[in-house]
């Protein structure tokens, strides 16, 4: 049961940001959560932080959309805590639904369940692998 669970929390995710729903986007992190993000800082520490990553980013789309696609998920469940991990792409579509750029990476979340039951990442780690020759990073699988 504990891995349909997660494998709800990565639609909701996946949901979250096709809709731009920063509240509900933000509600899937724990309040004191650390993300080891792959674009243009070392991390993000905390909810405030989250948030605004998010508002800036679900801003900057206009009136385009992302779709989240997960690939290959794994899952490692206790009791307390899970570990996911996963091959994502995210693609970017025109308002009318038309693939304009699409761009592959890897996320690991480490989560924890609350009180009531549900799950909430309290870090999540993206990377992506670089090429050794070029230092370029390999955004397609």
């Amino acid at each position: 049961m504990a891995h349909e669970k997660i494998e709800e929390l990565l639609d909701a995710y996946a949901s979250a940001v096709r809709e731009k729903d920063v509240d509900r986007f933000v509600g899937l992190y724990a309040d004191e959560v650390r993300v080891f993000d792959m674009w243009g800082r070392w991390s993000y520490d905390g909810e405030d932080a989250w948030r605004q990553m998010a508002t800036e980013w679900f801003g900057s789309l206009g009136s385009d959309q992302v779709a989240v696609e997960f690939a290959d998920v794994q899952t490692n469940v206790g009791d307390e805590v899970a570990v996911a991990s996963a091959f994502v792409t995210y693609k970017g579509l025109s308002a009318d639904g038309e693939q304009r750029r699409a761009m592959s990476n890897r996320m690991t979340w480490a989560l924890r369940k609350t009180p009531d039951g549900t799950w909430t990442v309290v870090h999540e780690h993206s990377s992506a692998p670089v090429d050794f020759d070029t230092g370029k990073v390999q955004l397609q699988r």
